[in-house]
Protein backbone atom coordinates (compact mmCIF):
# COMPACT_ATOMS: atom_id res chain seq x y z
CA UNK A 1 0.00 0.00 0.00
CA UNK A 2 3.11 1.83 1.01
CA UNK A 3 4.65 2.03 -1.83
CA UNK A 4 1.79 2.75 -4.23
CA UNK A 5 1.36 5.72 -2.26
CA UNK A 6 4.87 6.93 -3.33
CA UNK A 7 3.97 6.15 -6.80
CA UNK A 8 0.65 8.63 -6.57
CA UNK A 9 1.39 11.66 -7.08
CA UNK A 10 0.48 14.74 -5.23
CA UNK A 11 -2.69 16.50 -6.32
CA UNK A 12 -1.97 18.16 -9.99
CA UNK A 13 -5.65 20.22 -10.27
CA UNK A 14 -6.22 23.61 -9.27
CA UNK A 15 -7.47 23.50 -5.50
CA UNK A 16 -9.82 25.57 -4.60
CA UNK A 17 -9.31 27.31 -1.69
CA UNK A 18 -11.31 30.41 0.82
CA UNK A 19 -8.38 32.91 -1.23
CA UNK A 20 -9.09 31.64 -4.09
CA UNK A 21 -7.37 29.48 -6.41
CA UNK A 22 -3.91 27.68 -5.42
CA UNK A 23 -1.96 27.79 -9.13
CA UNK A 24 1.51 26.87 -8.00
CA UNK A 25 3.06 23.51 -6.03
CA UNK A 26 3.41 26.08 -3.03
CA UNK A 27 0.27 27.36 -2.97
CA UNK A 28 -1.02 23.76 -3.41
CA UNK A 29 1.02 22.14 -0.45
CA UNK A 30 -0.41 25.46 1.56
CA UNK A 31 -3.91 24.84 0.85
CA UNK A 32 -3.25 21.04 1.75
CA UNK A 33 -1.70 22.01 4.75
CA UNK A 34 -4.19 24.30 6.00
CA UNK A 35 -6.65 21.77 4.99
CA UNK A 36 -4.90 19.14 7.26
CA UNK A 37 -5.18 21.89 10.70
CA UNK A 38 -8.27 23.12 10.38
CA UNK A 39 -9.09 18.52 10.65
CA UNK A 40 -7.18 18.67 13.68
CA UNK A 41 -8.72 20.82 16.07
CA UNK A 42 -10.57 20.33 19.05
CA UNK A 43 -14.37 19.67 19.16
CA UNK A 44 -15.91 22.93 20.05
CA UNK A 45 -18.69 22.11 23.47
CA UNK A 46 -20.16 24.90 25.36
CA UNK A 47 -20.08 22.67 28.35
CA UNK A 48 -16.19 22.38 27.56
CA UNK A 49 -14.41 25.07 29.81
CA UNK A 50 -15.19 23.96 33.35
CA UNK A 51 -14.11 20.48 32.31
CA UNK A 52 -11.54 22.02 30.36
CA UNK A 53 -9.78 23.60 33.47
CA UNK A 54 -10.45 20.70 36.13
CA UNK A 55 -8.39 18.64 33.44
CA UNK A 56 -5.60 21.22 32.76
CA UNK A 57 -5.38 21.72 36.76
CA UNK A 58 -5.36 17.99 37.33
CA UNK A 59 -2.68 17.35 34.69
CA UNK A 60 -0.42 20.23 35.68
CA UNK A 61 -0.14 18.69 39.52
CA UNK A 62 0.91 15.28 37.82
CA UNK A 63 3.26 16.60 35.97
CA UNK A 64 4.88 17.97 38.60
CA UNK A 65 4.60 14.38 40.98
CA UNK A 66 7.35 11.92 40.80
CA UNK A 67 6.79 9.18 38.12
CA UNK A 68 7.34 5.95 38.47
CA UNK A 69 10.14 3.56 37.66
CA UNK A 70 9.87 2.41 33.78
CA UNK A 71 10.57 -1.07 32.93
CA UNK A 72 14.09 -0.73 30.54
CA UNK A 73 14.75 -2.20 27.05
CA UNK A 74 16.73 -4.58 26.42
CA UNK A 75 18.85 -5.54 22.67
CA UNK A 76 16.33 -8.58 22.31
CA UNK A 77 13.06 -6.07 22.03
CA UNK A 78 14.89 -3.71 20.01
CA UNK A 79 16.11 -6.83 17.42
CA UNK A 80 12.53 -8.00 17.88
CA UNK A 81 11.29 -4.53 16.40
CA UNK A 82 13.56 -4.48 13.68
CA UNK A 83 12.77 -7.92 12.34
CA UNK A 84 8.95 -7.17 12.08
CA UNK A 85 9.88 -4.05 10.03
CA UNK A 86 8.64 -4.80 6.31
CA UNK A 87 11.02 -3.99 3.59
CA UNK A 88 8.58 -2.83 1.49
CA UNK A 89 7.23 0.34 3.39
CA UNK A 90 8.31 3.94 2.56
CA UNK A 91 10.79 6.02 4.15
CA UNK A 92 9.45 8.98 6.69
CA UNK A 93 11.50 12.16 6.64
CA UNK A 94 14.89 11.19 7.20
CA UNK A 95 14.98 9.10 4.31
CA UNK A 96 16.51 5.90 5.85
CA UNK A 97 14.25 2.74 4.10
CA UNK A 98 13.40 -0.30 6.46
CA UNK A 99 15.93 -2.34 4.77
CA UNK A 100 18.72 -0.11 6.19
CA UNK A 101 18.19 -0.99 9.91
CA UNK A 102 18.06 -5.10 8.46
CA UNK A 103 21.53 -4.67 8.37
CA UNK A 104 22.60 -2.72 11.87
CA UNK A 105 25.64 -4.02 13.53
CA UNK A 106 25.02 -4.95 17.01
CA UNK A 107 26.61 -2.05 18.21
CA UNK A 108 24.81 0.29 16.79
CA UNK A 109 21.95 -1.73 17.83
CA UNK A 110 23.38 -1.11 21.28
CA UNK A 111 22.97 2.42 20.85
CA UNK A 112 19.36 2.12 19.75
CA UNK A 113 18.44 0.33 23.30
CA UNK A 114 20.52 3.22 25.28
CA UNK A 115 18.77 5.72 23.31
CA UNK A 116 14.93 4.40 24.23
CA UNK A 117 15.77 3.93 27.40
CA UNK A 118 17.00 7.25 27.72
CA UNK A 119 13.55 7.96 26.02
CA UNK A 120 11.58 5.86 29.02
CA UNK A 121 13.74 7.60 32.15
CA UNK A 122 13.38 11.94 31.07
CA UNK A 123 9.42 10.62 29.40
CA UNK A 124 10.75 12.26 26.39
CA UNK A 125 9.43 12.11 23.16
CA UNK A 126 11.91 13.34 20.26
CA UNK A 127 10.72 15.98 18.22
CA UNK A 128 11.92 15.13 15.38
CA UNK A 129 10.26 11.84 15.66
CA UNK A 130 6.59 13.97 15.61
CA UNK A 131 7.15 14.82 12.67
CA UNK A 132 5.31 13.38 9.81
CA UNK A 133 5.31 13.43 6.25
CA UNK A 134 2.03 13.30 4.34
CA UNK A 135 0.96 12.52 1.06
CA UNK A 136 -2.58 13.36 -0.02
CA UNK A 137 -4.71 10.72 -1.81
CA UNK A 138 -8.10 11.49 -3.77
CA UNK A 139 -11.11 10.03 -1.64
CA UNK A 140 -13.63 8.30 -3.62
CA UNK A 141 -16.29 10.12 -5.83
CA UNK A 142 -14.86 13.37 -4.18
CA UNK A 143 -14.13 16.76 -6.10
CA UNK A 144 -10.30 16.90 -6.86
CA UNK A 145 -10.54 20.87 -6.29
CA UNK A 146 -11.25 20.60 -2.74
CA UNK A 147 -8.06 20.12 -0.44
CA UNK A 148 -10.53 17.96 1.99
CA UNK A 149 -11.40 15.75 -0.10
CA UNK A 150 -8.17 14.26 -0.25
CA UNK A 151 -7.43 11.86 2.58
CA UNK A 152 -3.98 12.00 4.12
CA UNK A 153 -1.17 9.12 4.49
CA UNK A 154 1.09 10.04 7.08
CA UNK A 155 4.80 9.05 6.82
CA UNK A 156 6.72 8.68 10.07
CA UNK A 157 10.96 8.05 10.62
CA UNK A 158 11.57 4.52 11.02
CA UNK A 159 13.72 4.94 13.86
CA UNK A 160 10.48 6.50 15.79
CA UNK A 161 8.09 3.34 14.99
CA UNK A 162 10.86 1.29 16.37
CA UNK A 163 10.07 3.07 19.78
CA UNK A 164 6.55 2.85 19.31
CA UNK A 165 6.51 -0.69 18.60
CA UNK A 166 8.27 -1.15 22.12
CA UNK A 167 6.11 1.34 23.63
CA UNK A 168 3.19 -0.58 22.45
CA UNK A 169 3.89 -3.69 24.07
CA UNK A 170 4.43 -1.77 27.41
CA UNK A 171 0.92 -0.21 27.03
CA UNK A 172 -0.81 -3.99 26.01
CA UNK A 173 1.20 -5.50 28.97
CA UNK A 174 -0.68 -2.80 31.68
CA UNK A 175 -4.10 -3.01 29.92
CA UNK A 176 -3.84 -6.96 29.89
CA UNK A 177 -2.61 -7.48 33.83
CA UNK A 178 -5.46 -4.34 35.14
CA UNK A 179 -7.99 -5.98 32.76
CA UNK A 180 -8.88 -2.49 31.62
CA UNK A 181 -10.64 -4.31 28.42
CA UNK A 182 -13.74 -6.01 28.12
CA UNK A 183 -13.50 -9.29 26.68
CA UNK A 184 -16.37 -7.58 24.09
CA UNK A 185 -13.41 -5.14 22.76
CA UNK A 186 -11.53 -6.13 19.66
CA UNK A 187 -9.09 -5.25 17.53
CA UNK A 188 -4.81 -4.27 18.10
CA UNK A 189 -5.35 -6.91 20.73
CA UNK A 190 -3.92 -10.30 21.15
CA UNK A 191 -6.23 -13.41 20.43
CA UNK A 192 -9.10 -10.31 19.64
CA UNK A 193 -8.79 -9.95 15.71
CA UNK A 194 -11.40 -8.29 13.76
CA UNK A 195 -11.76 -11.48 11.60
CA UNK A 196 -12.46 -12.83 14.98
CA UNK A 197 -15.20 -10.59 15.47
CA UNK A 198 -16.63 -10.94 12.16
CA UNK A 199 -16.67 -14.32 12.92
CA UNK A 200 -18.72 -13.86 15.86
CA UNK A 201 -21.38 -11.60 14.12
CA UNK A 202 -22.12 -14.48 11.26
CA UNK A 203 -22.12 -17.59 13.33
CA UNK A 204 -24.85 -15.70 15.80
CA UNK A 205 -26.82 -14.71 12.66
CA UNK A 206 -26.68 -18.00 11.11
CA UNK A 207 -27.19 -19.86 14.24
CA UNK A 208 -30.83 -17.51 14.36
CA UNK A 209 -31.74 -18.28 11.62
CA UNK A 210 -30.87 -21.63 11.60
CA UNK A 211 -33.17 -21.74 15.47
CA UNK A 212 -35.98 -19.32 13.48
CA UNK A 213 -35.45 -16.24 15.28
CA UNK A 214 -35.00 -12.66 14.34
CA UNK A 215 -31.81 -10.92 14.60
CA UNK A 216 -31.88 -7.15 15.15
CA UNK A 217 -28.86 -5.16 15.85
CA UNK A 218 -27.79 -1.14 16.23
CA UNK A 219 -24.34 -0.30 14.68
CA UNK A 220 -22.51 2.83 15.95
CA UNK A 221 -19.52 4.85 14.94
CA UNK A 222 -18.00 7.95 16.02
CA UNK A 223 -16.92 10.36 13.34
CA UNK A 224 -12.92 11.73 13.01
CA UNK A 225 -12.49 10.70 16.66
CA UNK A 226 -8.92 10.15 16.39
CA UNK A 227 -8.51 13.61 14.32
CA UNK A 228 -10.32 15.15 17.31
CA UNK A 229 -9.34 13.26 20.17
CA UNK A 230 -8.65 15.75 23.80
CA UNK A 231 -4.96 14.57 24.56
CA UNK A 232 -5.15 16.25 27.70
CA UNK A 233 -8.08 14.67 28.27
CA UNK A 234 -7.19 11.15 27.75
CA UNK A 235 -4.20 11.30 29.80
CA UNK A 236 -6.24 12.48 32.93
CA UNK A 237 -8.62 9.71 32.00
CA UNK A 238 -5.88 7.31 32.03
CA UNK A 239 -4.06 8.38 35.47
CA UNK A 240 -8.03 8.28 37.26
CA UNK A 241 -7.08 3.87 35.82
CA UNK A 242 -4.12 4.34 37.64
CA UNK A 243 -2.03 3.46 34.86
CA UNK A 244 1.67 3.80 35.46
CA UNK A 245 2.64 7.53 35.38
CA UNK A 246 5.87 7.39 33.79
CA UNK A 247 3.61 5.35 30.98
CA UNK A 248 1.38 8.28 31.06
CA UNK A 249 4.12 10.79 30.70
CA UNK A 250 5.89 9.72 28.11
CA UNK A 251 2.49 9.40 26.32
CA UNK A 252 1.59 13.00 27.11
CA UNK A 253 5.05 14.06 25.47
CA UNK A 254 4.76 11.24 22.89
CA UNK A 255 1.22 12.80 21.39
CA UNK A 256 2.15 16.89 22.19
CA UNK A 257 3.51 18.94 19.94
CA UNK A 258 3.46 16.85 16.60
CA UNK A 259 3.32 18.30 13.28
CA UNK A 260 2.26 17.39 9.42
CA UNK A 261 4.43 18.23 6.13
CA UNK A 262 2.17 18.25 3.58
CA UNK A 263 4.05 18.21 -0.08
CA UNK A 264 2.95 18.80 -3.80
CA UNK A 265 5.20 17.98 -6.24
CA UNK A 266 8.53 20.10 -4.90
CA UNK A 267 6.79 22.28 -2.28
CA UNK A 268 6.03 21.70 1.02
CA UNK A 269 4.37 23.34 3.46
CA UNK A 270 3.99 22.68 8.04
CA UNK A 271 1.30 22.29 10.26
CA UNK A 272 0.41 21.62 13.33
CA UNK A 273 -1.91 19.13 15.02
CA UNK A 274 -3.68 20.65 17.82
CA UNK A 275 -5.53 17.60 18.90
CA UNK A 276 -5.94 14.20 17.98
CA UNK A 277 -3.69 11.35 18.03
CA UNK A 278 -0.67 10.63 15.87
CA UNK A 279 -0.98 10.08 12.99
CA UNK A 280 0.81 7.04 11.28
CA UNK A 281 1.42 5.64 14.93
CA UNK A 282 0.31 2.17 15.62
CA UNK A 283 -0.26 2.83 19.34
CA UNK A 284 -2.98 5.35 18.70
CA UNK A 285 -5.94 3.09 18.78
CA UNK A 286 -4.67 1.27 21.56
CA UNK A 287 -4.65 4.51 23.73
CA UNK A 288 -8.63 4.90 23.67
CA UNK A 289 -9.28 1.70 24.79
CA UNK A 290 -8.09 2.14 28.51
CA UNK A 291 -9.90 5.51 28.21
CA UNK A 292 -13.04 4.67 27.28
CA UNK A 293 -13.53 1.44 28.90
CA UNK A 294 -13.74 3.11 32.08
CA UNK A 295 -17.11 4.79 31.12
CA UNK A 296 -18.17 1.73 29.49
CA UNK A 297 -18.28 -0.65 32.03
CA UNK A 298 -21.96 -0.25 32.93
CA UNK A 299 -22.78 -0.19 29.62
CA UNK A 300 -24.47 -1.81 28.10
CA UNK A 301 -26.35 -4.14 30.65
CA UNK A 302 -25.45 -7.83 29.70
CA UNK A 303 -28.72 -8.99 28.68
CA UNK A 304 -30.15 -12.82 27.56
CA UNK A 305 -30.21 -13.32 23.90
CA UNK A 306 -27.87 -10.36 23.09
CA UNK A 307 -24.39 -9.85 21.55
CA UNK A 308 -22.24 -6.72 22.10
CA UNK A 309 -18.42 -5.63 20.27
CA UNK A 310 -16.28 -3.51 19.95
CA UNK A 311 -13.58 -2.58 17.52
CA UNK A 312 -11.62 0.95 17.74
CA UNK A 313 -14.17 3.72 17.79
CA UNK A 314 -16.91 0.99 16.61
CA UNK A 315 -19.70 -0.45 18.34
CA UNK A 316 -22.34 -3.01 17.51
CA UNK A 317 -25.28 -4.40 20.12
CA UNK A 318 -27.45 -7.25 18.31
CA UNK A 319 -30.30 -8.52 20.09
CA UNK A 320 -32.12 -11.99 19.51
CA UNK A 321 -36.12 -12.65 19.32
CA UNK A 322 -37.38 -15.66 21.21
CA UNK A 323 -37.77 -18.72 19.01
CA UNK A 324 -40.90 -19.50 16.92
CA UNK A 325 -41.67 -20.27 13.42
CA UNK A 326 -41.11 -17.27 11.03
CA UNK A 327 -44.46 -16.49 10.08
CA UNK A 328 -45.89 -15.72 6.85
CA UNK A 329 -48.58 -13.12 7.41
CA UNK A 330 -46.85 -9.87 7.13
CA UNK A 331 -48.99 -8.53 10.18
CA UNK A 332 -47.49 -11.45 12.31
CA UNK A 333 -44.09 -10.67 11.07
CA UNK A 334 -44.20 -6.96 11.47
CA UNK A 335 -44.77 -7.63 15.39
CA UNK A 336 -41.96 -10.37 15.60
CA UNK A 337 -40.00 -7.51 14.12
CA UNK A 338 -41.15 -5.00 16.37
CA UNK A 339 -40.83 -6.85 19.18
CA UNK A 340 -37.06 -7.67 18.61
CA UNK A 341 -36.20 -4.17 17.96
CA UNK A 342 -38.33 -2.75 21.04
CA UNK A 343 -35.12 -4.39 22.94
CA UNK A 344 -32.70 -2.18 20.54
CA UNK A 345 -34.66 1.00 21.24
CA UNK A 346 -34.14 0.47 25.52
CA UNK A 347 -30.39 0.06 24.41
CA UNK A 348 -30.22 3.08 22.71
CA UNK A 349 -31.65 5.00 25.54
CA UNK A 350 -28.96 3.88 27.95
CA UNK A 351 -26.66 4.21 24.94
CA UNK A 352 -27.80 7.99 25.11
CA UNK A 353 -27.34 7.95 28.64
CA UNK A 354 -23.79 6.90 28.53
CA UNK A 355 -22.48 9.10 25.41
CA UNK A 356 -23.22 12.12 28.14
CA UNK A 357 -20.96 10.42 30.48
CA UNK A 358 -18.19 10.25 27.76
CA UNK A 359 -16.30 13.53 28.70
Amino acid sequence: MTRRVMRIPTPSPTLVTPGGLALSDSETAEALGDSLEALFQPVNDPSAPAVIEVVNKAMRAYSFAPASQPKLINPTEVQDAIRSLKVGKAPGPDGTPNRAYKHLALSIVSLLVVLFNAILRTRYFPVAWKHARVFSILKPRKDRALPSSYRPISLLDTISKLFDKILLSRILYEVSGCELLRDEQFGFRPKHSTALQLARRVERVSRNLCERRLTGAVLLGVTKVFDTAWVEGHLYKLTIVNFPSHLVKTISSYLNGRTLEATSQTATSTSRMRAGVAQGGIISPVLFKPVCERYALAFPPRRAGSLYGRHSHHSHISSTSAPRQIPGDLLQQHGTVAECMKDRHQCLEELRDYLHQGR
